[in-house]
């Protein structure tokens, strides 16, 4: 092995999995090896890492435990960050089991496996690995849901209200435990809705995009009244790297973008760019299209995040606000769909 140091990123071909290696690959601090399934999330093109030397491809499952025991023994990790997981909530409602699976049993795999190669037992890091650490990534739906007041800050009690969210509660939990009971260097990250390049089609804001440009109706669910904190998805990996190279083991950031919008407010913006950027034929406007269907089960009401603690401790600060964070995501999947 040429480099000393392999970073594991499970799920590098998925949305913020593969924003993150194409803005730090280039870093060459760690040779990046990616393992990733390429389930209908995953997609290899969303890469960037032609020229990249210090890059590995590896299809494999995170539940597989000879694969990912195999991975540790050859490349010996020193770090790990965790995006795989199924996330689609609507999925989840369908088939919770691919949900645990994957969120719960995975997680524990990759925690395993790090622990038997780092430590020697309980709060006795080996040598090697005193720089070791491992990064879950997870998101602000463990909270549950607020009312029309108040933010999630890292000491806001979990109360998961759908099969997804309850699965990463679980696999959080999974992650606090092995600093608690082993002191094995973990930190946890939950974030907002991320939005940007190489998001799913079924996703909220490319399903509007996708639908709005087809002159098919752009589905919300309800009212639309629900709230969603927006994060840029290279606002959210650059504070993932700055947790992960300085953050204090066995603790929680959360990452918001402090942009609270309802989602009716997001058809209507990305309708108001579509007609400055495509104008339709006929003269009428793509908000025409938004079409309320009916609600999900169990939808949470509204989600906000408090990212005091990594702005202050860690000095993160979003670039982007949701008003210019949308044009770019916007012109993207223009390029993506009329290409």
């Amino acid at each position: 092995m040429k480099h000393k140091n392999y970073t594991l990123i499970t799920g590098g071909a998925g949305f913020i999995g593969s924003n993150y290696i194409n803005l730090f690959v280039k870093d060459g601090n760690a040779h990046i090896v990616n393992l990733d399934l390429l389930t209908y999330a995953g997609d290899l093109d969303n890469l960037e890492v032609e020229d990249s030397e210090n890059y590995t491809f590896v299809k494999g499952d995170i539940r597989d435990k000879i694969l990912v025991k195999e991975l540790f023994e050859k490349y010996r990790f020193t770090q790990v960050i965790n995006f795989a997981a199924e996330s689609h909530v609507d999925n989840s409602i369908l088939n919770p089991e691919a949900f645990v699976e994957t969120n719960v049993n995975g997680t524990y795999n990759l925690l395993q496996n790090a622990y038997t190669l780092w430590m020697n037992g309980p709060f006795e890091l080996k040598e090697e690995f005193k720089d070791a650490r491992f990064l879950h990534v997870s998101t602000d739906e463990v909270y549950g849901t607020l009312g029309a007041e108040g933010l999630f800050t890292e000491e806001t009690a979990y109360a998961p209200n759908s099969p997804y969210s309850a699965s990463k509660a679980a696999s959080d939990f999974l992650v606090r435990s092995y600093f608690h009971t082993y002191g094995m260097p973990v930190l946890t990250t939950n974030c907002s809705n991320n939005y940007g390049p190489n998001q799913h089609d079924e996703k909220l804001i490319p399903t509007i995009i996708r639908t709005a440009l087809k002159k098919d109706p752009i589905p919300i669910y309800g009212d639309g009244k629900n709230v969603r904190d927006w994060l840029y998805v290279t606002d959210h990996c650059k504070g993932i790297n700055l947790v992960l190279k300085n953050g204090k083991f066995g603790e929680t950031y959360n990452i918001g973008g402090r942009n609270e919008r309802e989602n009716i407010y997001i058809a209507q913006k990305i309708s108001e760019i579509l007609d400055e950027l495509v104008p339709r034929n006929d003269g009428k406007s793509y908000s025409d299209l938004i079409t309320f269907v009916k609600d999900r089960p169990g939808h949470d009401q509204r989600y906000a995040i408090d990212a005091t603690k990594l702005e202050k401790e860690l000095g993160w600060k979003a670039d982007e606000n949701f008003e210019s964070g949308i044009v770019k995501t916007v012109q993207w999947y223009l390029q993506k769909y009329e290409s």
